[in-house]
């Protein structure tokens, strides 16, 4: 008996596996973006993705940007925001016409339930923020921003 509970005693519990796996970066950023997710539908939406509250931001703040300018901002690919805008088209958020410089090409603008979507989104967005940083100073969040933004590759590569 005193052998098994030695035995026993030697397994890795959930809080080994947690520092052990601490020292990689990637591993705390999915971890950190688990808990992201998490605190966003808590207490924001389950029905608008941040990604989706990023793209009315975007779009409230350059209305008439094109679908590729609009996934340049978001740092998401072709038909990634395809798939998006086609969703936020169908859920009336917001509204795509032909571009008047490129026929090929759509340009996009906040409907008027966009508009109040994201009024009504942003103090829960807010609380986001404050529930995710709130160990954190305000030096340890703009330092946190800081080091996140280095791990991104440049945008002109």
């Amino acid at each position: 008996m005193r052998q098994l509970a030695h035995e026993l005693n030697k397994l890795p519990n959930k809080e080994d596996d947690r520092d052990a796996l601490s020292k990689y970066t990637g591993s705390l950023v999915r971890r950190s973006q688990q808990r992201h997710v998490a605190v966003w539908l808590a207490e924001v939406s389950a029905e608008v993705t941040s990604v989706q509250y990023a793209a009315l931001e975007v779009l409230h703040e350059t209305p008439g940007v094109n679908q590729r300018q609009l996934g340049d901002q978001l740092d998401v690919d072709r038909s990634t925001i395809a798939d998006l805008v086609a969703r936020m088209v169908r859920n009336g958020l917001i509204e795509r016409s032909d571009d008047p410089v490129d026929k090929r090409s759509y340009v996009l603008f906040l409907t008027a339930a966009g508009k109040k979507q994201l009024a009504a989104l942003r103090p829960s967005v807010e609380e986001v923020e404050r529930i995710l940083t709130a160990r954190l100073t305000r030096k340890d969040c703009l330092e946190l921003r800081r080091l996140l933004a280095a791990l991104l590759p440049d945008r002109e590569a």
